[in-house]
């Protein structure tokens, strides 16, 4: 059985998340507060895998999670990308109109603003977790209160759905790694198939030094997916970038670092994987 980390409770998309990648295997799951909690389970027990949002393709890119893994050491093994859809969930006892509070994950009430907007009324309350807050208000028997979270959690926890599909943009993805200590990453990986890395690297502080890199890729056939920057704190204008990259011919992909690195500082290379599946 596989330990996972993910952060979040029983029933969030953290959840789903590594269900679907994992879908293969039996999985047993350390629910964690945080972010940072997930990095400080796989720091302490080198058997365990996580899971760990890395971007939406509404609120865009989670950064606190880019500089999480820099530092962790942990390498990146995989990835999945999941549809989220919101459901606006209450008490079995409790109708729309009886509502008075909704609660769930600052992101997940961003993504649902449209349909807030209907409802001036309601007090919205941030939380630490969409499925958590779903968990609360049944633990809690809260009535007047509503939860934006998945329709699994309202199954899972027993509250009625009151509105289905509520997020504003239905093109809602959210991107996932999988992560492991490198000593687990060098074993799972051993004859996958790898078509994606993530790195992380500073410049040189001149002009041009982006643009040089960028085409030193290109010409080697390598297509950047994902490029994040990030300051530097204490070195005023200079920034580390992090890339996401896909390429068909794994030697070109080695070649370009090479030939990359005497034009960079501090590379780091986060994890070499195969490109993951999407949810529909």
């Amino acid at each position: 059985m596989k330990k996972v980390a993910i952060q979040g409770t029983l029933g969030s998309f953290h959840d789903i998340a590594a269900h679907k990648y994992f879908e293969s295997d039996e999985i047993a799951l350390e629910c964690c507060a945080t972010f940072n909690d997930v990095f400080t389970t796989i720091r302490k027990d080198s058997d365990a895998f996580g899971l760990v949002a890395i971007e939406n393709t509404i609120a865009g890119s989670l950064l606190q999670n880019h500089e999480l893994l820099r530092k962790s050491g942990a390498q990146v093994i995989g990835e999945y990308k999941l549809r989220i859809s919101h459901s606006f969930v209450c008490l079995p006892e409790d109708n729309l109109e009886d509502i008075k509070e909704v609660s769930s994950h600052p992101i997940a009430l961003m993504q649902c603003e449209e349909f807030l907007s209907q409802y001036p009324h309601l007090k919205i309350v941030e939380a630490e977790d969409t499925a958590k807050s779903a968990e609360i208000i049944k633990e809690g028997n809260l009535r007047g209160h509503a939860a934006i979270c998945s329709t699994a959690a309202a199954e899972l926890y027993g509250m009625k759905i009151l509105k289905e599909d509520i997020e504003t943009n239905k093109h809602n993805f959210t991107r996932f790694l999988v992560i492991a200590d490198p000593w687990l990453a060098d074993e799972y990986r051993r004859g996958a198939s790898v078509n994606k890395a993530s790195m992380v690297f500073s410049l040189p502080h001149r002009e041009g030094s982006l643009s040089q890199v960028l085409s030193i890729l290109s010409y080697y056939s390598v297509n950047l997916t994902k490029i994040q920057s990030l300051p530097i704190i204490g070195r005023e204008w200079e920034y580390l970038f992090y890339v996401d990259m896909k390429f068909n011919d794994y030697m070109r992909y080695r070649q370009s670092i090479d030939a990359i690195t005497p034009l960079i500082k501090e590379l780091k290379i986060l994890g070499e994987y195969a490109e993951g599946k999407s949810s529909i």
